[in-house]
């Protein structure tokens, strides 16, 4: 019985150890990059680049744009790291992952 009890309460923490994905928020320049940096790390190494790549271009998106960094900011604000990857991919590739 004490086994079964413990196999219930090794399966719930590591239920609960997975944590959601961090949102990236846009409402200032100091949360973007806070929220940025930590959703950069719930991805795996090989999906940085793309993440980094789309973080970097949207600015050079728009012509005549006076303030790149809030565009940037509107652009991804709400989004987790995967869906930073996943458009940028669908944008340079046409392939959705």
């Amino acid at each position: 019985m004490r086994s079964v009890a413990a196999l219930i309460l090794l399966g719930g923490v590591a239920a609960c150890s997975e944590a959601a994905p961090s949102i990236i928020d846009g409402a200032s320049p100091e949360r973007f990059a806070a929220t940025t940096k930590a959703a950069r790390r719930d991805l795996p190494v090989a999906d940085r680049l793309a993440f980094d790549g789309a973080i970097a271009s949207v600015p050079a998106r728009r012509y005549a744009n006076d303030d790149p960094a809030a565009t940037a900011r509107m652009a991804f604000d709400g989004m987790t790291a995967a869906d930073v990857v996943a458009t940028e991919r669908a944008r340079t590739h046409g392939v959705s992952r």
